[in-house]
């Protein structure tokens, strides 16, 4: 069964306090700024599916229509990209923080296991 977005934050969270970096003021930031991302997201993708069109009519002055792309769906495009971003910093924050070369491994692995839903993550070679 697949976790729900808030089981693998816990996950995530438990995996940085194996690590001591929870109370990082770096990755409490940018973790909580991640929730908000996700947070905004959802609600977008809930008005992408509920007005179901993706292109909208746009009034101009004169009272002229143009058929112009669904706006909901650039900010979509903006927050998934800046959520990415805000992954990849929370990773590098992780990794950099604390960890052994011996512990580097494993830790890699739980985290990428946690931030892919489950125990069963393979890394691609």
């Amino acid at each position: 069964m697949a976790k729900t977005l808030n089981e693998q934050a816990q996950e995530i969270i438990r995996i940085a306090e194996e690590s001591g970096v929870q109370s990082n003021f770096f990755f409490v930031t940018t973790f909580k700024r991640y929730q908000v991302q996700l947070n905004n997201l959802t609600r977008v993708e809930k008005a992408l599916q509920e007005d179901k069109r993706p292109t909208v009519d746009k009034s101009y002055v004169k009272g002229r229509e143009n058929m112009m792309i669904n706006p909901l769906i650039a900010q979509y495009d903006k927050g998934t990209d800046s959520a990415n971003k805000t992954v990849a910093t929370l990773l590098r924050i992780i990794r950099n923080f604390g960890v052994s070369d011996g512990e580097e491994e494993k830790e890699r692995d739980d985290l990428m296991a946690a931030i892919n839903g489950g125990d069963d993550y393979e890394e691609a070679d």
